[in-house]
Formats: structure tokens, C-alpha cells, sequence
């Protein structure tokens, strides 16, 4: 865990750069709100609105970034007002909590923007919750969003838009499914059910901090898909609470709720949120907690009873997750990692297509968007790999095969990378040896792929002893080959053992 915080790469500072674009956004948008004459209530909205406006929003573009922003208020109001009419009628109250949360992670089906839209929703109920918001703070409520969501934005689309100097990203995803075979569907039905579970058992542990649980559950269903998935970032909100809560307990109790002091820990952990999502969910549940700690600290109710509830309510909404993708429309590890394998292969190949045209004198091949494509596609890979490589994993041989098939991936990502870096070259030169190289390529994707029996042993070494510009691009290209024949190993076995399977 410490060695995925501190030596994880960053290229191009992206994460550095987010996290301290996310302190100063959500530090404007406070202290507008304080200089406004907000009350201290708003100014937890606000700066709650301000980092899930620069957390959750998601797209692939800037202008479709602005637009989502945008329409955050629009699914923001209604629930946050629904929140309030019914906090004096908890039946309706947690009923109506459990539909926004079915909604909200079946709009992930609309991508990033029903993800970012469905996660504010949720987020603003369970805001007003934890702010026991009545009917009559609404417009005090409202301003306050309002401004952070200006502020916020200004700090991001104006003052420090990075995103207009960065290529697009191409976001993968698999091929749309219909009913129940649509994994948002199953997810949506399995986040309803493990929210009633953490609601009945928040309940019983604490009447006034219930919300807690079901928002535990609601986190440990974000960016997951299969049940090995969603077990793994359960046991990971778990660790990261219980560490968050020994820090709080030295570092947030004896601060006492000083104004000055809190505001800082709060903006380092802010900072650590966002420096650690892409790389560690225990590190960041670790600032989460923290920072939960010191609003609390604010309010005037935190003592050490106040961080065991939270423990005890995290651990419920992790039960109340594990029980539903067990028992309820399960999607396997397999299912998925079948899945992404397959698309990742598949995108290795893209790149080396693209590079190879581009190398035989083709003006408009392009294999950049690809690598940048195969870049989010092993993210999901690892991610969907998570539960296999997890070192508490009881499966020691789909352990082993599972780093070996993401280093084996790795490999190819290199040589893909280097591929491109030398079609790049304006003085690449013609060479028809790179179409018979791409071809085996294709060859061993499609083996690798379709069926066992199709693998070939690689192609000899001779090839790429040619002279002239080309030869390290042929180098490259059996290397290539080379990897996606070796993963033939890995990934094929006995059926109950398999990773991918034909």
C-alpha cells in the first residue's frame, strides 16, 4: 500500500496537478461562501459540491466537462429538496434514499456523465443526512451550491484548464448488453438490495448516523463491475476507515474544532483524495476518513464514540455490498477479465496496425489515440485483475498467472509505445518487411483470442536483422509478437482455472 502511494508514476504530473487544482477550487468556493455571510452548514455543502463537481466530472472533453457541471444543480435541487420535505418521515425518507441510489448507479449506463450526474445525486441526499437539512435551509442551501459550483469552475475551465493542451482520452468499454444482462442493470438492483441491508443494520447501530452504512455501500459499488471487484474495494474502505480513524483520533480530536487548523488538515486531505484515487483506494478512504473527522470536528460532535460508529457503520454497508454481488445477478471475475484480456489484445493490435501503416508511407495513419486507449484499458485490466493479485487471495496459481498475464500485458504496452515513438519519425522510410510483421501480429491477437490450437510458435529473430531505418521498428514488432504468444500460458488452462477462455 505505502509503495503504491509514494513511487506510483504520474506522467505528466496529472494527478499532481488535479489534486492541487482540487484545494485551491474547493478552497475558493468556501471562502466565498464565508465572505457571502453563508452559514457554516452551507459552507459544508459548498465545499462538498465543489469537490464532487471536480472529483466525479468525468468526461472525455473540456466543453462536455463544462455541460455536465452545468446540469449537476439540475438532479442537485430537486433530490437535496425531497431530502429535506421528508426528514421528518424516515419510512418514505429511507425509502426515497434507496431509489435515488438504484438511479443513480443505473444512469452509469449513459457514461461518464450519468456516472458524474447519478453520483451528485446520491451524494446531495446523503448530505443533507449528515447536515440534518430542514426545509427552511434550502435557499441558504441552494446559494451556496450555486457558488461553489462558479467557483470551482472557475478554478478549473478558466484559471487552470490543463485539459486543453492534453489529447482526449478514449474511454474503453465493453459492448453493450440489454435487461439484466447489462452489468449497470445488475449493479443497480445489487447496490438497492446491499443499500436496504446497510440501512436495517446502520439503523440498529446508530438512529442518528444509519446514512453512514449506506453510503459505504454506495462508494464500494463505484468503478467496480464484477463481485471480486466490489469484495476487494469493500476490504480496502474497510482498512482505509479503520486507518483514517486512528489518525483522527491523533491528529483531528485533540485540534478540538479550531477553525484554522482543521481548514488546513481538511485541505491536505482533500489534496490526498485526489492524489491517491487513481492509485490506492485504502490511502484515499485513509483522507476521506480524515477529513469526515474534521467536519465533524467543525460541527462540535466529534469524540472517539463518534470514529467507533463510523468503523461499525463502514463495516455494515461493506456487508450489506458483499451480500448482494454474492447472492444477487452476480457477475463473475472471469466474465470481466474475459472481457477487458480481449479488448486490450485487441488494442495492441490497433497500435501496431496504425504504426505499421504509418511507417509503409501512409499519411493518415495514426496509431497515438490507440496507445492512449490501451493506456485506460490496462487501468481496467489491473482493476479487474485486483481480486486475483490481491496477496490475501487464497488461489496461489491464478494469483502467479494473473501478474504474469499484466506483465505480459506491460510488455506489450512498451513495445506498442515504442512502435509509435518511431512512426512519429518523419524520416521513416517505406519498408513492406512491416506489413508481413503486422501480419503475424494479427495472427497471434486472433490466435490468442479464438482458440488454442491456432497459437503458432513465434517467428524467427532473422527478420529484424535487415539495415536501414526500419529495423528497430521490426524489433519492436517481434517482441510484440513474442508477448502475445506467451500470454497464450497464462491465460489458458482448465476450465475451472482460466482467466480467458475461448
Amino acid at each position: 500500500m505505502l509503495k503504491s502511494m509514494f513511487v506510483a508514476p504520474d506522467p505528466g504530473r496529472l494527478r499532481l496537478r488535479s489534486a492541487t487544482r482540487a484545494v485551491l477550487g474547493i478552497s475558493l468556493a468556501v471562502a466565498v461562501c464565508a465572505l457571502i455571510g453563508h452559514t457554516l452548514v452551507a459552507a459544508i455543502i459548498a465545499g462538498l459540491a465543489a469537490l464532487l463537481a471536480l472529483f466525479t466530472v468525468l468526461d472525455t472533453t473540456v466543453r462536455a466537462q463544462a455541460v455536465t457541471t452545468a446540469l449537476l444543480p439540475v438532479v442537485g435541487f430537486p433530490v437535496l429538496a425531497l431530502a429535506a420535505l421528508l426528514h421528518d418521515h424516515p419510512v418514505a425518507r429511507d425509502l426515497t434514499f434507496l431509489a435515488v441510489m438504484g438511479a443513480g448507479v443505473y444512469a452509469r449506463r449513459w457514461g461518464p456523465r450519468g456516472h458524474s450526474l447519478g453520483v451528485f445525486a446520491f451524494m446531495t441526499f446523503f448530505a443533507a443526512q449528515f447536515l440534518h437539512t430542514e426545509f427552511a435551509q434550502l435557499p441558504d442551501l441552494y446559494g451556496a451550491i450555486g457558488v461553489a459550483l462558479l467557483a470551482s469552475s472557475t478554478v478549473r475551465f478558466g484559471l487552470w484548464c490543463y485539459e486543453r493542451r492534453l489529447p482526449a482520452p478514449v474511454v474503453p468499454v465493453l459492448a453493450a448488453r440489454r435487461g439484466l444482462a447489462r452489468a449497470t442493470t445488475r449493479q443497480a438492483v445489487q447496490a438497492t438490495l446491499g443499500g436496504a441491508v446497510a440501512l436495517v443494520v446502520g439503523h440498529q447501530l446508530s438512529g442518528d448516523r444509519w446514512y453512514w452504512a449506506v453510503g459505504a455501500t454506495w462508494w464500494i459499488f463505484v468503478n467496480t463491475v464484477s463481485r471480486g471487484e466490489t469484495l476487494v474495494r469493500g476490504f480496502r474502505r474497510v482498512l482505509g476507515t479503520l486507518i483514517g480513524i486512528a489518525v483522527g483520533a491523533a491528529v483531528v480530536l485533540p485540534l478540538h474544532g479550531a477553525l484554522v487548523p482543521t481548514a488546513v488538515l481538511v485541505a491536505v486531505c482533500v489534496f490526498g483524495i485526489f492524489y491517491t484515487a487513481a492509485v490506492s483506494y485504502t490511502w484515499m478512504m485513509l483522507s476521506v476518513t480524515v477529513m469526515a473527522g474534521g467536519l465533524y470536528g467543525l460541527l462540535g460532535v466529534l469524540d472517539p464514540g463518534l470514529l467507533a460508529l463510523r468503523l461499525l457503520e463502514t463495516g455494515a454497508g461493506a456487508l450489506g455490498a458483499v451480500l448482494a454481488v454474492l447472492l444477487v445477478l452476480p457477475v463473475t471475475t472471469h466474465d470481466t477479465t474475459t472481457a477487458w484480456i480481449e479488448r486490450a489484445v485487441r488494442t495492441v493490435h490497433a497500435c501496431t496496425r496504425e504504426a505499421a501503416a504509418r511507417l509503409s508511407g501512409s499519411a493518415t495513419a495514426d496509431p497515438a489515440p490507440h496507445v492512449a486507449e490501451l493506456e485506460l484499458t490496462l487501468a481496467r485490466v489491473r482493476l479487474s485483475l485486483a481480486p486475483l493479485v490481491h496477496p490475501l487471495s487464497p488461489l496461489r496459481a491464478r494469483r502467479a498467472r494473473a501478474h504474469q498475464v499484466i506483465a505480459l500485458l506491460d510488455e506489450c504496452a512498451e513495445q506498442a509505445r515504442s512502435l509509435t515513438a518511431i512512426a512519429a519519425d518523419p524520416e521513416a522510410a517505406h519498408d513492406d518487411r512491416l506489413a508481413a510483421a503486422c501480419a503475424r501480429v494479427e495472427a497471434a491477437v486472433e490466435a490468442l483470442i479464438a482458440s488454442e490450437e491456432a497459437l503458432v510458435g513465434p517467428a524467427a529473430p532473422a527478420a529484424v536483422k535487415h539495415a536501414g531505418v526500419t529495423e528497430p521498428a521490426l524489433a519492436h514488432m517481434h517482441r510484440l509478437e513474442h508477448a502475445l504468444l506467451e500470454l497464450a500460458a497464462p491465460v489458458r488452462s482448465a476450465p475451472r482455472r482460466r482467466l480467458i477462455g475461448a
